[in-house]
């Protein structure tokens, strides 16, 4: 099973921006990944086409599963 952490923000120019990371730990919880995406947004690690990002969407896990047939 692949697994997708999906980090969402909001721009200054309030547009969303989602940062995707592959394969995350395992029992990732929600503290860490607020903790991380605080500081992303402290530190000014990442810029957008409409600006810095500003602030805390949502953040999730993805699963997708695949069943080869032939």
């Amino acid at each position: 099973m692949a697994k997708t952490l999906e980090m969402v923000f909001r721009s200054e120019g309030g547009k969303e921006v989602t940062l995707s990371i592959a394969d995350p730990k395992e029992n990732l919880t929600l503290a860490e990944v607020k903790t991380v995406m605080e500081d992303i947004i402290a530190k000014q690690v990442f810029e957008s086409k409409t600006g810095d990002l500003s602030q805390i969407v949502e953040a999730r896990i993805n699963s997708k599963d695949t069943a080869v047939l032939v």
